[in-house]
């Protein structure tokens, strides 16, 4: 399965919500997330938004999964090619290792912002259903 994710966050921080998209093998759509998180930076939410990704790909019974997001700083971090400095960040960095775990096969990408337009969709529309 692919998974995309995308958190955003207005006034960083500020109010925050997190979208995500799973596809199955043949890249149909199978299901979504977009729901807000209160307040929060947009680092948090992009973790926030990769853990909901991957929970739900477990869910829908997935053994290997890519995960694909626009936030290079995640990603780096996943890949452990940057440090996790940031102490509001460190759990949920603790809970993408734990996930990606579970996971037979798992592969993490950064990926253009115009290639991860249904998470941002889905992120944006919890931000605007909280105004």
């Amino acid at each position: 399965m692919v998974v995309y994710a995308d958190g955003a966050s207005r006034g960083n921080p500020g109010p925050a919500s997190i979208g995500a998209v799973v596809y199955d093998a043949s890249g149909r759509e199978v299901q979504t997330v977009s729901r807000r998180i209160g307040r929060a930076t947009n680092n948090e939410a992009e973790y926030q938004a990769a853990i909901a990704g991957l929970e739900t790909a477990l869910a829908l019974g997935a053994s290997q999964v890519s995960l694909r997001m626009d936030s290079e700083l995640v990603v780096r971090q996943i890949e452990h090619r940057y440090k996790v400095r940031n102490p509001r960040l460190q759990p949920m960095f603790a809970r993408v290792m734990e996930l990606r775990r579970r996971f037979r096969e798992f592969d993490v990408d950064s990926i253009p912002r115009a290639m991860n337009k249904r998470a941002d969709e889905l992120a944006n529309q919890a931000l605007d259903r909280l105004e």
